[in-house]
């Protein structure tokens, strides 16, 4: 059942709005995988609600009442890939290369726990771009195969067999790492 469309600058406004605080949250959270550090988040997330802001009332109309969530990760994942296609250009330093800014807990549960977060990242920076992208929505965001689909341009099957293979890849090189960094 298609929503009514908003008839005013206002209403259009508004319902924007409610859009931008109910979203914000994922897309600053897929922007924050996708790029590793809160800056470029945090301008990624901008970036995304004002292209948004921008093609809202078509995408209101094309829609047909389906949530427009997925809609909002296509265009941080397209700014995304943009910056680092502009990046490759013009190469930084990587995030790796700061120094860390607290100092960290010396509880050997946490120090252990943050290693195996450290190689689970590491392991999903080594995927390839659609299965790294799905495994940010489905696992960061919580977002449903469906969701996923619609993000990426994929039939239901596809983006199935694509988070398996995406998850048992990334098993593949955490173990790999394991056995590497266990011998003497």
């Amino acid at each position: 059942m298609a929503e009514s469309q908003p008839t005013s600058k206002a209403a259009l406004d508004a319902r924007f709005s409610e859009l931008y605080r109910e979203h914000l949250r994922d897309v600053y959270s897929y922007s924050f995988y996708r790029v590793g550090n809160h800056h470029d988040a945090e301008d990624l997330t901008e970036q995304t609600f004002l292209q948004a802001y921008r093609h809202f009332e078509r995408a209101l109309r094309e829609s047909d009442g389906r949530p427009l969530r997925p809609w909002l990760i296509r265009i941080a994942h397209n700014l995304a890939a943009n910056l680092y296609r502009d990046r490759s250009r013009r190469p930084e330093a990587t995030i790796e290369d700061a120094e860390m800014i607290s100092t960290p807990h010396t509880t050997e549960g946490l120090v252990e726990g943050r290693e195996q977060l450290r190689a689970i990242i590491d392991g999903v920076q080594q995927l390839p771009d659609d299965r790294r992208e799905a495994l940010i929505m489905r696992f960061a965001l919580g977002m449903d195969n469906r969701e996923i689909a619609r993000a990426l341009g994929r039939s239901d099957g596809a983006t199935k067999v694509l988070l398996h293979r995406a998850i048992r890849q990334l098993e593949g090189i955490v173990a790999t790492d394991d056995e590497s960094t266990a011998k003497p």
